[in-house]
């Protein structure tokens, strides 16, 4: 069966959360799926226009967290109201602290966090290029001193189903499994 483009299936589409402040130092938090490392210490985000971005523009920061199995539902709420009309943090009952390298709040219900500044913003694509100057994780998603997604239990937007699942599960090793192809 052949779709249109318009609903391709590109997987995984993560959900990040965007944490801002705004021009008051009221924070704010939205659900973006559209985002990838675009380098070493480099995030890149398609952002339409929000109340976040606007947040964006004006202080040259923001936070990204990666939800997460336990943070499914406030995950998913920053995603269904704008912080145009109800303070989003408030009404989560999240809690939040300044960043101590930029200008946004972390939401300390989330494990991983990075904490960014603006290095390219290209209104016309929608397209926002962050370089990442610090990263916090909580001890309970580490192994030997590495991130570990099998305790961090992240989780990705189908689009097909509208429907988040978790990640997690090692499959295999890379650089290491195709080995066995390469050298026959």
């Amino acid at each position: 069966m052949e779709f249109d483009s318009k609903h391709s299936v590109i997987v995984p589409e993560g959900v990040f959360i965007i944490g801002t402040y705004d021009e008051k130092g009221v924070p704010n938090a939205m659900n973006a799926a559209w985002g990838i490392q675009s380098d070493y210490g480099e995030i890149t985000l398609y952002l339409g226009k929000h109340k976040t971005t606007e947040n964006i523009k004006k202080s040259g920061a923001f936070t990204v967290s990666f939800a997460t199995k336990s943070t499914m539902e406030i995950s998913d709420y920053f995603g269904l109201e704008s912080g145009e009309n109800v303070n989003k943090i408030e009404k989560a009952g999240v809690h939040v602290h300044k960043s101590a390298h930029v200008n946004a709040p972390i939401i300390e219900e989330y494990p991983l966090t990075l904490e960014c500044e603006v290095k390219e913003w290209d209104e016309k694509r929608e397209m926002l290029v962050g370089k990442i100057v610090a990263q916090q994780a909580d001890e309970s998603i580490l192994t030997d001193g590495k991130i570990d997604l099998g305790k961090l239990q992240p989780i990705m937007f189908d689009s097909s189903f509208h429907v988040y699942r978790a990640i997690g599960e090692i499959v295999g090793n890379a650089f290491k499994d195709g080995l066995k192809i390469k050298n026959k």
